[in-house]
C-alpha cells in the first residue's frame, strides 16, 4: 500500500503513516469447525462462539464445549493479547482476549496476532470504525447474513502511524470514550427508570379504585369474545390488511405492524377493528402472553389474527380504563399464571381466562379520572424518553466522529520524531523472509537436466508489494 490510500475521500495520510493490508502486519487464523457427527466426548474443550464476542468485551458466561484433540489445541487457541474478530453476522465486531489463561475458539471467529508494527488496541478501534462506517462492506460476502472470509480480512487496508503514535492515539481515544461511555450508561439508566415510571403511575392511579365493586370481565362485555383469523401473506400489494402481534406488543397500530393477507373477505367480515376494541395476545412468549392494547384508529382499518382475542366492553366501563387494568402488574401476573402450554411450545391462554379476570368497577367519572391521570403521566414520561433516545443517537454519532478523527491523524498532534512505518515494515519484511521455509520441490529424475552453476535462482515473491508499487485503496 502507499501513503496515498483512501479513507472517506481523504487520500493523503499524515507524514510517517502508510496504508497497509492487515495480512502484511498481522497473522490471522480461523477457529475449529464444529462437527457434532465426529464428536467423541474424549476431549471436551470450552470454546468461544460469535455470540461471546461483543464490541470491546468477551463473555464466558455461556460457553459450550466441543472435541479438540490435544495436538490441535495450540492451533485453535486464543491467548492473552489476541484480537478476536467476528467472521459472520456483524462482521468485524471484535475484542481483545485479556485473560492469562488461553481458550479455544470456533470457526465463526478470526484470531488476529499483530506484528511489532501494530498496537492491538489501535486495530480493535479501527475495525469498530470501519464496521460502523461501512468500510468493511466491500470485503464481505453473502446477501442476508454477511461474512468476512479470512482471505478478505487480510486484504483490509489499515492506516498505520508509527507505533508510538498509535499508542498515544489509543490513550487519547480511551480517555474521551470513557467519558462518552459513562454518559451512555447514565442515559440507559434513565431509560430504564422511565419505563418504571409508567408502571408506577398506573399502580398509583389504580390504588384509588381498589375499594370499588369488582366484577368478572365476562360480565362487562357488549358481545362475546372473538378470536381472529390468520391467512398467508399476499405476494403483491393486494389483500386484506391484518395486524401483526407486534402491534399489540408495542401498542402501535401502524402500517409497519401489519401485513396484507389472502383472507376470505366473507369469512372475516366480522373481524374488522372498531375504535375502542381491546386486543389480548392469547399466545406468545411467557413474558408477553396476555399482553393487551386498545385500538383507537379509524373503523375497518384492519382485521386481527387468530393469536389475538378481541374484547368489546359494554357501557358500564370505558375501554381505556379496562385496558389499563389489563396492563397493570396484577393483570400481567394473572395472565402469566393462567397460561398453559406443552414443553417446547408457546404458552397460551383461552377466552375463559379473560372472562374470569376480576376488575374493580368504579363510577364512570372515576374511571375517566384514572385514565386522564395515567395519560398525563405517560405523556410526560414519553417526552423524557424521547429526549433520552435522541441523546443516545447523538452519542453514537459522537463516537463515530471521534473514531474518524483519530484514524485521519487529527486527534492528537503529529510527532515527526517517531520511526516511520515504512522503516518498520521493511524490517518485518526482512525478518519474515529470513524465516520463510523453502518450498518443496519434486525430486529430480535422471533425465532432468542439471541446473547450470552460473544460473541464479528465481527470486521469491515480495512480501510487501505495496512498498514498491503505489496502489490506492478507496475505503
Amino acid at each position: 500500500m502507499s501513503e496515498s490510500g483512501g479513507v472517506d475521500g481523504e487520500k493523503e495520510l499524515p507524514a510517517g503513516w502508510a496504508w497497509v493490508r492487515l495480512g502484511e502486519i498481522a497473522d490471522t487464523a480461523l477457529g475449529k469447525m464444529l462437527d457434532k457427527k465426529q464428536s467423541t466426548g474424549r476431549h471436551p474443550t470450552p470454546y468461544l462462539r460469535n455470540v461471546n464476542v461483543q464490541w470491546g468485551e468477551i463473555s464466558t458466561d455461556d460457553l459450550l464445549v466441543m472435541d479438540i484433540e490435544p495436538e490441535d489445541i495450540d492451533r485453535f487457541t486464543v491467548s492473552k493479547g489476541d484480537l478476536v474478530v467476528c467472521e459472520g453476522g456483524e462482521i468485524g465486531r471484535c475484542a481483545i482476549w485479556t485473560r492469562d489463561e488461553s481458550i479455544a475458539y470456533q470457526k465463526a471467529l478470526h484470531r488476529v496476532r499483530v506484528s511489532a508494527a501494530l498496537e492491538t488496541r489501535y486495530l480493535r478501534y479501527y475495525l469498530e470504525y470501519a464496521a460502523h462506517s461501512a468500510q468493511l462492506e466491500r470485503f464481505s460476502t453473502g446477501s442476508t447474513i454477511k461474512h468476512l472470509p479470512q482471505q478478505l480480512l487480510r486484504e483490509v487496508p489499515i492506516p498505520v502511524p508509527p507505533l508510538a503514535e498509535q499508542q498515544r492515539i489509543v490513550e487519547a481515544l480511551e480517555e474521551q470514550l470513557s467519558r462518552l461511555d459513562a454518559a451512555v450508561v447514565s442515559l440507559e439508566a434513565g431509560q430504564r427508570r422511565t419505563r418504571g415510571l409508567e408502571s408506577a403511575a398506573l399502580a398509583v392511579a389504580l390504588e384509588d379504585v381498589a375499594s370499588a365493586p369488582v366484577k368478572r370481565l365476562g360480565d362487562l362485555l357488549k358481545e362475546p369474545l372473538r378470536n381472529g383469523h390468520s391467512a398467508k401473506a399476499t405476494a403483491d400489494s393486494s389483500g386484506i390488511r391484518t395486524l401483526n402481534l407486534t402491534a399489540v406488543t408495542q401498542g402501535k397500530f401502524s402500517d409497519k405492524n401489519t401485513k396484507l393477507t389472502v383472507a376470505d373477505p366473507y369469512r372475516v367480515r366480522d373481524l374488522w377493528l372498531t375504535r375502542g376494541d381491546i386486543l389480548v395476545q392469547r399466545s406468545n412468549t411467557p413474558d408477553l402472553v396476555g399482553t393487551s392494547a386498545m385500538y383507537a384508529g379509524p373503523d375497518k382499518w384492519a382485521i386481527f389474527p387468530d393469536l389475538l382475542i378481541r374484547v368489546r366492553v359494554g357501557e358500564d366501563v370505558l375501554p381505556e380504563y379496562v385496558t389499563l387494568v389489563l396492563q397493570s402488574r396484577r393483570g400481567r401476573s394473572y395472565f402469566k399464571s393462567r397460561a398453559k402450554g406443552l414443553a417446547g411450545s408457546m404458552p397460551k391462554i383461552d377466552q375463559s381466562a379473560i372472562e374470569n379476570f376480576i376488575i374493580p368497577v368504579p363510577a364512570l367519572d372515576e374511571q375517566k379520572r384514572v385514565v386522564a391521570a395515567v395519560r398525563e403521566q405517560t405523556d410526560r414520561v414519553s417526552r423524557v424518553s424521547a429526549e433520552l433516545d435522541r441523546a443516545l443517537r447523538r452519542s453514537v454519532g459522537l463516537r463515530n466522529a471521534l473514531l474518524r478523527t483519530a484514524f485521519s491523524g487529527k486527534l492528537i498532534p503529529q510527532d515527526s520524531e517517531g520511526e516511520p512505518v515504512r522503516v518498520v515494515l521493511a524490517r518485518i519484511r526482512t525478518e519474515r523472509a529470513s524465516q520463510a521455509k523453502p518450498k518443496r520441490t519434486r525430486k529430480a529424475t535422471a533425465k532432468a537436466p542439471a541446473q547450470r552453476p552460473a544460473e541464479a535462482a528465481a527470486p521469491g515473491p515480495t512480501l510487501f508489494p505495496a512498498l514498491a508499487v503505489q496502489q490506492e485503496f478507496e475505503l
